[in-house]
């Protein structure tokens, strides 16, 4: 069998085609996987890094915003559109797939589009509860689009062959168990609020954090680990300015970058984190309570719609990045642990909307695509 993908833009789409590839890989070693990513992009580093072939396309995304600078680029994104498909069209005729798997980002436009238009069987995955211009676009004619979230659908066309997958977790991250992370984090028994603002940051996250974790070190009642990323080398200053020692409260563990997730998302109480789509996807993995901040610099606003579907189930708590403040984040966190059973509600409500067999379903799926007789 031979599978081509395409996705990229963000860890969000590259993450899961890994994750379907890898799992194709181990029922079918014989499989050839091709991915197509931006030249540019980082899919060009993360997917050779897994060992699948990489080609690359160039393409670029339409700005929003206008500017002398944003036309510019704009006009060389009307130019990508038409050479890409090219360069698509001859990848795809050179590696001549079975199938192919788009999980979302512009590049994945020009090849599932091309795919299509070769007779070739195409699935798609959208994994955010609000789909993307491009899934959009393509789900009125893919075979399949796969969901992680069945809100997505209410948006897509009612010609859209859609199916409830999931998004593929992490297999160490279902596997871990509460007890072991606790005892390796050399945790007591304290709750434990772990809380994050993805690889690089968010400076509002950290700022209001700074305040949360001054407040609890009053008191010592939590143990937090907080990673304060790649651009946020000034949060420990930050702690000093506001009169917390560090040293002094061996309770909180400041990184700049959280190497062991599956660790702390097993032992942690609370999580505060953004509303990516395979975060939440985690967090419903291990039924965790979040207090969720989505972040208003993406595209369709899809993370606000990634939160509200767990919101509405139930599952977790917003907190509006247009409302976050040190003071706003401490009242949270004081009312959720101070009412009770309401951290156990949002953790097992979470674990309801787990999809923990999303890699078989998407695997199942491409098979019964495969299968089916062509018209």
């Amino acid at each position: 069998m031979k599978v081509l993908f395409a996705g990229g833009g963000t860890a969000g789409h590259i993450n899961p085609a890994l994750a379907i590839a890898g799992y194709i890989k181990e029922r079918e070693p014989k499989t050839q996987v091709l991915y197509i990513g931006a030249k540019g992009g980082m899919e060009e580093r993360l997917v050779p890094s897994a060992g699948y072939d990489f080609k690359s396309i160039t393409i670029s995304g339409f700005q929003r915003s206008l500017s002398a600078k944003n036309i510019v680029r704009n006009a060389k994104t009307v130019l990508h559109l038409f050479t890409s498909t090219a360069e698509a069209r001859r990848i795809i005729r050179d590696f001549q797939p079975d199938l192919c798997v788009g999980t979302g980002g512009y590049v994945s436009g020009p090849v599932i589009r091309e795919a299509m238009r070769l007779g070739i069987p195409a699935v798609i995955h959208e994994q955010n509860a609000y789909p993307g211009v491009t899934n959009k676009m393509l789900s009125k004619r893919a075979n399949r689009t796969m969901l992680a979230v069945a809100d997505a659908q209410k948006y897509l066309s009612p010609s859209a062959c859609c199916v409830l997958t999931g998004n593929p977790v992490r297999q160490e991250v279902i596997r871990v168990g509460r007890k072991e992370a606790r005892a390796r984090l050399g945790l007591d028994s304290r709750p434990l609020i772990l809380s994050f603002g993805g690889s690089l940051g968010a400076r509002k996250i950290n700022e209001a954090m700074a305040d949360l974790l001054v407040w609890s070190a009053k008191s010592g009642r939590f143990q937090h680990i907080h990673g304060y990323g790649q651009w946020g080398k000034w949060f420990p200053g930050l702690l000093k300015e506001k009169g917390l020692d560090l040293s002094a409260h061996k309770e909180l563990d400041i990184r700049e970058y959280i190497h062991d997730m599956p660790d702390c998302l097993a032992a942690a109480d609370l999580v505060i984190c953004r509303a990516g789509a395979i975060t939440l996807s985690e967090l419903q993995a291990v039924g965790r309570a979040s207090i969720l901040i989505p972040s208003p610099n993406v595209a369709e606003n899809h993370q606000f719609h990634n939160a509200m579907a767990m919101v509405n189930r139930g599952a977790a708590e917003i907190l509006e990045e247009k409302n976050l403040t040190g003071e706003s984040l401490c009242r949270k966190v004081e009312t959720l642990f101070s009412q009770t059973g309401k951290i156990e509600t949002l953790a097992k409500n979470a674990k309801k909307m787990a999809i923990l067999d999303s890699c078989d379903r998407i695997y199942r799926l491409i098979k019964e695509v495969l299968h089916q007789p062509t018209s």
